[in-house]
């Protein structure tokens, strides 16, 4: 997964190395969006965990955002959960919020809105709850986070998923066996995004990772998945033009040693977050209702799912 680096990596210092181009974004989803559902079998499975974690926090919300709502599957089950609520759908694909729109019925309607996560067209404190699956590593942190933090609410509540720099790693060391190009994006370590929500003014953070393996016969169709979820190669440094087959042909050999039981795995490092906004945080120091220790949320999650070959 190759989320757009606008500037060359060593030109950058911190966080800056993680800057988007948000035109590159929107064309990469835009083109996967009827491909998208078929493909994204990591991140159905990361919704459904996150959304899950939603039962061991006591929310009445009345305004609820999907950032980076994609094709619509999080937004209904928001609005599933919370019937009474306005459920938002964003995104900055035009083309996944036409797709999402197929996901609605007459019980199950939630706004769809066109926009950038650092730039919300939305009143300060408007939104109770925003939910955000597998949409971070597309965006800088700082700016959509203080977004986030302006738009929610006294007792709001942050959650959300991201990809950690474990992402990947059988393509990014069989890519640098190949050229020195930038074929995998550096994706934001755990700690950084705490420090992230920090800065932009959330409590108390509580962030844990899980690691995911998906299994393909061959690179062509590990690749093939990758560009079908809208993950392409647009960083600054990737190599100009298509790649030959006598380049392709290297690749498959370099990856050959991570084979297992006749397959080749990629790893995905999931990081799950959730913070509140700091009016909360002074309600879950007096034992309200709605605090949950990371623990009791994993155990439970963990005695609620089957063991699977896949994720």
């Amino acid at each position: 997964m190759n989320p757009p680096d606008a500037p060359a990596p060593d030109e950058l210092d911190g966080l800056e190395t993680y800057a988007l181009d948000p035109h590159q974004v929107r064309r990469s989803f835009d083109r996967a969006a009827s491909s998208y559902d078929a493909a994204a079998v990591l991140h159905a499975d990361v919704r459904a965990n996150l959304l899950q974690r939603l039962d061991f926090m006591a929310l009445q919300p009345q305004v609820v955002m999907d950032a980076g709502a994609g094709t619509g599957h999080a937004s209904r089950e928001l609005k599933r959960r919370y019937p009474k609520a306005v459920v938002i759908a964003l995104d900055v694909s035009p083309g996944m919020l036409r797709e999402a729109q197929r996901r609605q019925s007459w019980r199950r309607r939630f706004a769809r809105v066109c926009a950038d996560a650092a730039r919300l067209p939305l009143a300060d404190g408007s939104v109770d709850l925003i939910l955000s699956n597998l949409m971070l590593q597309w965006c800088h942190p700082d700016p959509v986070f203080a977004e986030f933090r302006r738009v929610l609410a006294p007792r709001g509540l942050l959650t959300f998923t991201s990809l950690g720099p474990d992402t990947l790693r059988e393509f990014r060391t069989a890519w640098s066996a190949v050229d020195a190009g930038t074929h995998v994006h550096q994706f934001i370590d755990m700690h950084d995004v705490g420090d992230a929500l920090v800065r932009a003014g959330f409590a108390s953070p509580v962030l844990d990772v899980e690691r995911y393996t998906l299994t393909y016969l061959d690179v062509r169709r590990a690749a093939a998945d990758l560009k079908a979820t809208g993950a392409r190669n647009v960083t600054a440094g990737r190599p100009k033009g298509l790649t030959g087959r006598r380049k392709f042909a290297r690749l498959q050999a370099a990856y050959e040693p991570f084979r297992q039981d006749g397959r080749l795995p990629a790893t995905y490092e999931v990081v799950f977050a959730h913070a509140w906004t700091t009016a909360a945080t002074a309600r879950r120091a007096g034992a309200d209702a709605s605090t949950v220790s990371l623990e009791e949320i994993k155990q439970q999650l963990r005695s609620r799912r089957h063991p699977s070959g896949r994720p």
